[in-house]
């Protein structure tokens, strides 16, 4: 059976650590030490800009972010602008897609109902919107996705939004998209636990791509660089 192992980061992580990581990460599964490697945290508040562009989609001077301790950081994702932040959780899977399935479109889709799963799991109907990659709620968006595969190994991946400050949303046109909104988990579920929903993700992740889950810590990536 396939090997994932799953690393959470209780404090929230700077994009910029957050890319070591994943490159951490990214040089165990190319070693064929695991099939994939789980990251979940929070990144602490930054605007991404993907390969895709977006900097037309920023509604405000940097300077104006700057003074409110918002980041923004160019990335190899796919996707437009997006924004990452306490109260959202991340996921980052590195997994080596030739032990799965060799097709980008079908890693999208399997991100997107590992969301879905989950969503349902709390009475939530999340859903598909046709020539959006992403989980919405009604026309709002829930959970952006963007990766970028090399050698068929996988980085970046998705961001589900559970009480994140929706007003940094409205500094952006998230994704370049103007015609729908954004939501966030607690408008649903107030009562619902962040540890109750991370659970249900990397519970889901192993159901969907048929892997056995080892939880461990972020020792297990070799140099510590938090």
């Amino acid at each position: 059976m396939r090997t994932c192992y799953v690393i959470q980061f209780d404090n929230p992580v700077t994009y910029a650590n957050g890319l070591k990581l994943q490159k951490q990460a990214f040089d165990i599964v190319r070693s064929g030490r695991a099939d994939g490697i789980l990251l979940m945290l929070q990144h602490s508040p930054v605007f991404t800009i993907g390969s895709n562009g977006g900097v037309e989609n920023l509604l405000v001077q940097p300077d104006v972010l700057s003074s409110m301790g918002i980041e923004i950081c160019y990335t190899s994702r796919g996707g437009n602008i997006t924004y990452h932040g306490p109260g959202q959780l991340v996921v980052y899977p590195i997994m080596n897609l030739n032990s799965f399935v060799k097709d980008t479109h079908w890693y999208l889709r399997q991100l997107e109902t590992a969301v879905i799963k989950s969503l349902e799991a709390f009475g939530l109907e999340g859903k598909r919107k046709e020539k959006y990659t992403g989980v919405w709620i009604g026309d709002n968006k829930i959970a952006a996705i963007g990766v970028h595969v090399k050698k068929w190994i996988t980085m970046h991946g998705l961001s589900l939004n559970l009480h994140v400050n929706k007003e940094h949303f409205g500094l952006i046109n998230p994704c370049g998209i103007v015609e729908f909104g954004v939501a966030s988990l607690n408008e649903y579920c107030e009562t619902v636990e962040d540890q109750m929903i991370i659970n249900k993700v990397r519970d889901t992740f192993g159901d969907i791509f048929d892997m056995r889950l080892i939880q461990k810590d972020a020792f297990f990536l070799g140099e510590q660089i938090l």
